[in-house]
């Protein structure tokens, strides 16, 4: 019934150091396992000024080793900034450690900074996704081969048959149709309304199987956060979540970031704009998970101290989701 997302940003307004914040979503994917979260889903970027994740796999190790059954989505990875070899190596020892748990949500990036830094090109990037695609599939197989001039032979073999389950992310025409091409199931972000045509199209002309396919409505709530008094909430967390949507407009451009609710000046644009970000009373949330199936929650969004964050995850554990899961009498 709900998904916990974490990027660990931690602004230098916050009250909560990255110590804090990082032992805090252990905590929360050990509770969130216990009271059904559905997936935890880790986020990637570098050279952000407030800390945002930049080794997702490596937060994801440490909570496969304090979960059981959880699973755990990297989403997305931000694949051509990686060496393939490399990755392929610790992909395949995470899925060993995670019992084939970790999957993936690959995509090129949008932002040049992050390519500079790693001293990528940022105008290649999209053939270096599919080299490394192509690597890593190649890498999986247990077998040497050769990889841009180099002997490789990469082990252990993963646990999952073929390697982890992968998918592609991204909001262009381009993308949609890459990943049709490597039959992959894609995972879009709600701005182009498109993308599902243009994949079925893709993979029909290809003759692939369509796979798994998402593309938020716009203003899905992808931030949502329970609360028997919204206003006196907005007050508390709303900064947090301004600054998430003020750095992520940032990066994605005003066009982009109004359809997805993140261009704001102020909180109160900010709650106005009925986007991503939402803070609803017990009621609402049963009603919205009714109406969509799912809860997505950003436990520690924009550096939102734990003690903050936590009330709004009991109270959707204890009052909203006891409204629509059966009872246990009623299953039996």
């Amino acid at each position: 019934m709900f998904l916990m997302r974490f990027d660990m940003r931690a602004p230098g307004f916050g009250h909560s150091e990255s110590t804090e914040l990082y032992a805090a979503a252990l905590e929360f994917a050990e509770w969130g396992e216990k009271k059904g979260c559905l997936q935890i889903v880790l986020s990637e970027h570098h050279a952000s000024e407030d800390g945002y994740l930049p080794s997702p796999l490596v937060l994801a190790s440490a909570m496969a080793g304090r979960t059981r059954t959880l699973p755990i989505q990297i989403a997305a990875l931000v694949l051509p900034l990686h060496d393939p070899i490399r990755l392929a190596e610790e992909m395949s020892v995470l899925d060993i450690l995670s019992g084939g748990r970790v999957s993936y949500v690959l995509a090129v990036g949008y932002r040049p900074e992050e390519y500079a830094m790693f001293g990528q090109s940022f105008s290649g990037r999209g053939q270096r996704m599919e080299a490394s695609i192509e690597a890593l599939r190649s890498a999986w197989k247990g077998e040497p081969f050769v990889y841009d001039g180099r002997a490789v032979h990469v082990t252990p073999a993963p646990h999952t048959l073929g390697g982890p389950a992968l998918l592609m992310g991204g909001n262009s025409a381009v993308v949609a149709r890459r990943a049709a091409r490597f039959g992959l199931g894609m995972i879009a972000g709600g701005i182009n309304r498109d993308l599902e045509r243009i994949y079925l199209e893709a993979c029909n002309d290809l003759g692939t199987p369509p796979g798994f396919f998402v593309n938020p409505e716009p203003g899905a709530i992808t931030a949502g956060f329970v609360s028997e008094d919204p206003d006196r909430t907005w007050s508390e967390i709303g900064p947090y979540l301004l600054h998430d949507a003020n750095l992520y407009g940032r990066w994605m451009g005003e066009e982009s970031a109004r359809k997805t609710g993140q261009w704001a000046s102020s909180v109160e644009e900010l709650r106005a704009a009925q986007g991503i970000y939402r803070i609803l009373t017990p009621d609402q949330a049963v009603d919205h998970i009714r109406a969509k199936g799912i809860w997505v929650t950003h436990p520690l969004c924009g550096g939102i101290p734990p003690a903050l964050a936590w009330p709004s995850l009991e109270l959707l554990t204890d009052k909203v989701l006891p409204q629509i899961q059966p009872s246990e009498s009623a299953t039996r």
